[in-house]
């Protein structure tokens, strides 16, 4: 992505809900090389932050709830969360949690779009987001998977003021300009069962070497490493517990 930090409208936060935590600390250490440290504080409920040296990279969680899927999750940047959850209901979405305090970190909301794709408010307070973006272990792009291009194009640019840079095969999403993120439409493919979803892209130095090594560790392989037309090298997996992620090459954005 071309954006080095947490801006108002952009990607700030990845945090995975799992069903089995300790493993899938281990499993992401091995693989992306974080630190993973646990909120001791009982009502943080588990919640695990990730870090690259000193920067915070992603969370790690239980599932909270009993209908909650085992699944990565992507948090936008908001200077309002009640102002911003009033525009999703206004464009046609659907509040599912929130907004909330989370103590003094900031206030946050869960939301779906018009196409069903659960996404993540949050109004930052003592935590930004995401220390670093695009090196290698770190958030480097989100993917919106949808079968809904058109409604969810709407919605999204009229909620926060994207900008969009759309091809014959792919719409690329941005910040006065500068992308972050993409839309891939759901074809024949994609079974009926998988819903709509943001899936996140971690960078990694060598694509076909992680994707390896995720698969040794008991991960499996959804899409296998390939080159993009004039894009990145990527590849799709999906790790021990069932959360489906992508991977791309550092330095090279979708």
């Amino acid at each position: 992505m071309k954006l080095d930090k947490p801006v108002t409208g952009g990607p700030c936060w990845t945090e995975l809900g799992t069903s089995d935590l300790e493993a899938a600390k281990r499993f992401y250490a091995d693989l992306f090389g974080w630190r993973p440290e646990t909120d001791p504080r009982q009502e943080a409920g588990g919640y695990t932050i990730a870090y690259l040296g000193d920067a915070p990279v992603a969370a790690l969680s239980p599932l909270y709830q009993e209908p909650q899927p085992v699944a990565w999750n992507v948090s936008f940047a908001v200077a309002d969360a009640d102002a911003t959850a009033e525009a999703v209901r206004a464009a046609g979405g659907t509040l599912v949690l929130g907004p909330m305090d989370v103590f003094d970190a900031g206030r946050f909301a869960v939301a779906l779009d018009p196409g069903g794709a659960a996404f993540q408010l949050w109004q930052p307070r003592t935590f930004p987001g995401a220390g670093v973006f695009n090196a290698p272990g770190s958030l480097g792009w989100v993917e919106l998977l949808t079968r809904e291009p058109e409604r969810v194009t709407d919605f999204y640019t009229t909620v926060f003021g994207w900008t969009v840079n759309a091809s014959e095969n792919y719409t690329q999403w941005g910040i006065d300009g500068a992308d972050f993120g993409g839309m891939l439409v759901m074809g024949d493919r994609f079974p009926p069962e998988v819903p709509s979803h943001w899936l996140p892209y971690f960078a990694v130095e060598d694509v076909d070497a992680t994707a390896s090594a995720a698969t040794r560790a008991g991960a499996s392989v959804l899409m296998e490493p390939t080159s993009v037309p004039d894009g990145p090298r990527i590849a799709v997996l999906k790790d021990p517990q069932g959360a489906v992620f992508g991977i791309h090459v550092a330095g090279q954005e979708g």
